[in-house]
């Protein structure tokens, strides 16, 4: 039963404003706070933020304070490092010495020593292939902590719209409960004026009780809300915050490009297609890698001794070369499945990417002609 003076319809438009608006605006409102992670420059010259949601200094401050950031950046710190030792590469100096005791029958016992340095040496473009594989990291660490920053966006775009619209629907069920009190004070009222019946003031009883239990729901999400948004987002001041409430909706437009501008612009901006296209780079760089390492690295040294009681100086060069066998052909061999397997799963987030993009665009073009 709707309140006197309210028609029936109005009042249950209310009861479906916050679920309505939260439908339309979710989009736009996820969009926008992903974008400001990818291109602050572009969106303060074409969308500005709209006044219920976090200023982009708020944002990204909240973003980038993200565990899953955080952890991205020192993984990025951490390829730093890696590359730096891929460069110099693994070959160390080795400095080797020994001594004996010879006895010479006749002559005496005669102390000997030996010294030698030795290291190995890359051949064949190893040291250049180790550089790349380096950068490879770096392009990679680098795609990680964008993945990591649109994902933290994403999480808050929907946090914090999930706050505003628990926030509006406890507003709307408070001035609901207004109502359905004003609505059985006047059909007590009536039936005391005899004009209303048992019956009549029985459903408006139930009416006021169960606006009563919608509202104490709506606190309850509220709470939910409001504690996943500080949990996830700790920097995020709730308690000092203006009161935020959605702001109405516009009109919506249908997407200024088409289906398939979206789909290039994306595959070629998405950090999850950078991030599998550098593993397909990583994987030809190590089958590169694997197979030149089939011709082995020398060891060059050069050693000094001292023999014959002291009376002879030895200097000289050394040089050693391991032999290849099974076991570096079947390295080359894994690294050759390797590059197909990187190759597939690009295949697969190009195919999973087109696949969000057709399903997302086909849903701003519905969401459109259904309001």
């Amino acid at each position: 039963m709707s309140p006197p003076g309210r028609p029936k319809g109005e009042y249950r438009r209310a009861q479906h404003e916050g679920r309505a608006v939260k439908c339309l605006r979710v989009i736009p409102l996820l969009g926008l706070v992903c974008f400001l992670t990818i291109s602050r420059p572009l969106l303060a010259q074409e969308q500005p933020t709209p006044k219920d949601l976090p200023s982009t200094v708020q944002a990204v401050a909240w973003i980038d304070s993200d565990p899953a950031v955080v952890e991205a950046r020192h993984a990025l710190a951490a390829a730093g490092h890696g590359a730096a030792a891929l460069a110099a590469g693994a070959n160390e100096w080795a400095a080797r010495a020994s001594t004996q005791r010879r006895n010479v029958q006749g002559v005496g016992n005669s102390t000997e020593w030996s010294a030698q340095i030795e290291r190995a040496i890359r051949i064949g473009g190893k040291a250049g292939l180790d550089r790349q594989l380096g950068d490879v990291e770096l392009v990679l660490g680098q795609a990680r902590i964008g993945k990591a920053r649109v994902e933290a966006a994403r999480a808050l775009a929907d946090l914090w719209l999930g706050w505003l619209a628990a926030g509006r629907a406890r507003a709307l069920l408070t001035e609901q409960l207004s109502f359905a009190d004003a609505n059985l004070a006047a059909v007590d009222k009536r039936k005391r004026a005899g004009d209303a019946s048992a019956l009549d003031l029985n459903i408006a009883q139930a009416d006021l009780a169960e606006v009563l239990r919608q509202a104490s729901l709506a606190g309850t999400n509220l709470a939910k809300a409001r504690a996943k948004l500080r949990v996830r987002f700790p920097l995020a001041p709730l308690d000092n915050l203006p009161a935020v409430t959605l702001s109405d909706p516009a009109d919506p437009a249908l997407p200024f490009q088409t289906e398939a501008q979206w789909r290039e612009r994306i595959v070629t901006q998405a950090d999850p297609m950078k991030i599998a296209q550098a593993q397909v780079s990583k994987a030809e760089l190590g089958a590169s890698r694997a197979k030149a390492d089939r011709v082995p690295d020398p060891t060059i040294g050069v050693y000094t001794a001292s023999e014959a009681f002291r009376n002879e100086r030895v200097i000289g060069i050394s040089l050693s070369i391991p032999l290849s066998g099974t076991y570096r052909d079947a390295r080359a061999r894994q690294s050759l499945q390797e590059v197909d397997v990187a190759r597939a799963a690009l295949d697969r987030e190009r195919r999973t990417i087109d696949t969000e993009v057709a399903e997302t665009y086909a849903d701003a073009v519905g969401s459109t002609e259904r309001w």
